[in-house]
This record gives structure tokens, sequence and C-alpha cells, in this order.
């Protein structure tokens, strides 16, 4: 890997507890919010439009399909400004974009301009994670930015259990006001928090900034940058398969009650949030990403494994195994600390904005390998197969990257 440091020791926070940190962990929260909620309101938006039976499923999986690719777009756009222009300039185009759109979603009266609009909220959503966990990681010291990232992730996923709660008492038109103010309002926090000083020292002396095709001409980067996003599928694969369309796999798994996937995402969200904490603070126990990484990822397909074995199952049981999927899957914090550590911070933000927005994007391939196997195989089969290449490739990904939990990243990438 060719890197040099960078030539002044940055400055740092020495609390964990700071401007950027809440402001990011709130930012996520409201990302999360705003990113879940379709998964919940699904159903009850399609037929408010007119749909029913069968293009409930095929129109949620065409809305969900546009909604991450806006952030596969996103996620390469937020990523090249935030290492151009700023971590806070994407915090703020970011914030304001999904949450304009959010809004305006409550008023749309057809599915076209339901899907544009999602595909405009995925971009929005696209860059809160990465700015906000690329400011954090470089604001605080070497130590402490595992428990930093921890606070934004375990913070922001809490959000999904907002979205599901706010759907549980309000119509889905009134649910998508309320998160796009949610995000208007965090707009006005965002002039508290300050540019990361390790990023305006580089600015100052490095041109070569946000450069995303670098990421593709040379072997060691392309491998690191291939091998972070893989290391994150299985969780949406769990997220955007295996929870989203929880109703559809209840009746082929013999639930005899009716399953609400709004609370199957709440109860697999509440698992993300106690995954994230669990992780994270393991991570800065053993000190070591990997180790902890690859104990949670044999976790969610033990609980994989168990959902799409269990027929005849309850509903309680089916939302508990939700709630276990969510915790083993939730190594997301940790995930994400691993690719901000693993570039220099002339490509930090590209990495750390891009990678888990193309993991989020995995859900398009993955739902299209498995809704072409469902119609031969059976919805379970099918998701058996995706399951199984999902952990293939992330634990292949994963044993290819080096540890960096004590890495400094006071660094840059030489192009």
């Amino acid at each position: 890997m060719k890197s040099s440091h960078a030539s002044a020791a940055p400055q740092v926070s020495t609390r964990v507890l700071n401007a950027a940190v809440i402001v990011a962990a709130l930012g996520y929260f409201v990302d999360i919010y705003d990113l879940i909620l379709f998964s919940i309101v699904r159903v009850s938006s399609l037929q408010a439009l007119g749909l029913e039976g069968q293009e409930l499923f095929d129109q949620g999986v065409r809305l969900l399909n546009m909604q991450m690719f806006g952030m596969l777009l996103g996620g390469v756009f937020w990523g090249i400004l935030g290492d151009k222009r700023g971590r806070l300039s994407v915090l703020f185009g970011s914030i304001l974009m999904y949450s304009a759109a959010n809004i305006l979603n409550g008023f749309v009266s057809s599915v076209d301009q339901y899907a544009w609009l999602r595909l405009i909220t995925g971009i929005g959503l696209a860059g809160e994670l990465g700015a906000g966990i690329t400011l954090v990681a470089e604001v605080l010291p070497t130590e402490k930015r595992g428990y930093g990232t921890t606070l934004v992730a375990a913070v922001g996923i809490c959000g999904a259990i907002l979205a599901a709660n706010v759907a549980e008492i309000f119509d889905w038109r009134t649910a998508c006001f309320i998160g796009g103010g949610l995000g208007m309002a965090l707009l006005v926090l965002r002039i508290s928090v300050f540019e990361s000083d390790l990023f305006s020292k580089v600015k100052e002396q490095v041109k070569s900034r946000g450069d995303f095709l670098s990421l593709f001409s040379s072997k060691s980067r392309f491998r690191r940058y291939v091998s972070c996003i893989l290391i994150g599928v299985p969780i949406w694969y769990v997220i955007g398969i295996l929870v989203t369309f929880s109703p559809e796999f209840a009746r082929e798994l013999g639930v005899a009650e009716a399953v609400s996937a709004g609370r199957a995402v709440m109860f697999a969200y509440i698992g993300l949030a106690l995954g994230d904490l669990g992780s994270g603070l393991s991570s800065q126990l053993l000190k070591s990403r990997r180790k902890v990484v690859l104990g949670f990822i044999v976790l969610t397909f033990a609980f994989v494994a168990t959902y799409l074995s269990w027929n005849g199952m309850t509903a309680g049981t089916l939302y508990l195994l939700c709630l276990g999927m969510g915790f083993g899957a939730g190594y997301w914090a940790v995930f994400v600390t691993i690719g901000a550590e693993q570039f220099g911070t002339n490509l930090r933000s590209t990495v750390t904005t891009s990678v888990p927005n193309f993991v989020r994007g995995s859900v398009v391939p993955m739902t299209f390998l498995f809704t072409s196997l469902k119609g031969q195989w059976g919805m379970v089969p099918a998701a058996w197969l995706v399951g199984v290449l999902a952990l293939a490739v992330s634990l292949l990904a994963l044993l290819s990257l080096e540890e960096t939990f004590s890495k400094d990243l006071n660094f840059v990438e030489e192009i």
C-alpha cells in the first residue's frame, strides 16, 4: 500500500461525546428513520395507491431497488465531494436533499412518482453515514475512535424503532412528513460542528483528493475497497430480504398469525442497535476489528439458518428471530470503521461514504437473484442460496483485510 504521512499531527478531541459525534449520531438517526420507513409502510402505501396481491411484492421490490440504486449514485457523489470540499458540506447537503424528498414522498399520487422520489431520497440518504463516520474517526484519538463510531451507529439505528412506532400511530404520508421535518430541524445543529483538522491540513497540502477512479488503478486499493464492501453484504441480506419481506416468508414457513413488516423491522433494528453496541465495545476490549466481525457474521447465519428452517413457528418467535438476526448483523459500526481506517485522508470520505452504500445497493443484485430463483425453487430455498453466497463472500473478504484497530489515520494515499 503506497501511502505517506501528513507533515503535521492533527488536533483531536479528547472527549468522545463532542459536537461532531452528537450531530453525526442524530444525523444517522434521521437517516435510518427515512431509509427504513419504506420497508415499514410498503404495503399500506402501495395499497393506498390502488395496488393489491402480487403487485404489492413486485412494485415493492421495484421501489426498494430504485432507492438502493439512488444510494449507489449518492455514495460515489457525496464521497468524492467529502474529500474535495470537506466532510461538513456532505452532512449539510445530504440532510437537506433526503429531508426535502421525504416530505415530497408524502404527496405522491402514483407509483411512478413514488419510484422517482425514492431514487432522489436514496441519493440524499447516501451521504450521511460516511461523512459522519469519517469526521468522527478523524477528530477522535486512535484509542477512542471506536467508541465514537459505535455511539453514532447505535444511536442512528434507533431511528428505525421510531419509524416503526410512528407508522403504527400515523398514516404513511404523515410518517414521511415527520421524517422530513426531523431532518430539517437537524440542519440547525449542524452549524455547531467544525471541519476535521486532519482534513483541513490535507486540503492545503494534497491536490489529489476524492479521485474515485484511483480506487481501481491500484491492485492494493481495489482489493481493499472491494473487500470492505463485501464484508457488509450479510447485513443487507438480512434487512433487505429476510426482514423486509417477512410477511411473505411467514406464509411460506406456515406462521398461522399475520406478521407485520413494521414490527419485524422494529425488532430487527432493536437487535442491530444492541449488536452495534456489543460489536463496537468488543472491538475496543479485544483491540481487534477482524475478530469481532468474524464472530458476528457467524452468529448472523446461525440465526438465519434457524429462521429459514423453523416451519410452523409463531409470529412471536419470528419477531424474536428478527431480533437475533439483527443482533448478529449489528457489526455495521465496526464494518464502516474498518473502511475509514483502510484508506488515507485524501480518499477516506470517498471510501467511507461509498462503501456502505454499495453494501445497501447489493440488495439490488440479491433481490434480482432471489426473485429469479423464487419462481423455480420456491421462496425459502432461494433465500438459502442467496444467504450462503453472502456468507461466503463476506468471510473471504474479511480474511483479505489487515487489522486496523490501532492504525494512525494521519496519512494519505499516493496516487
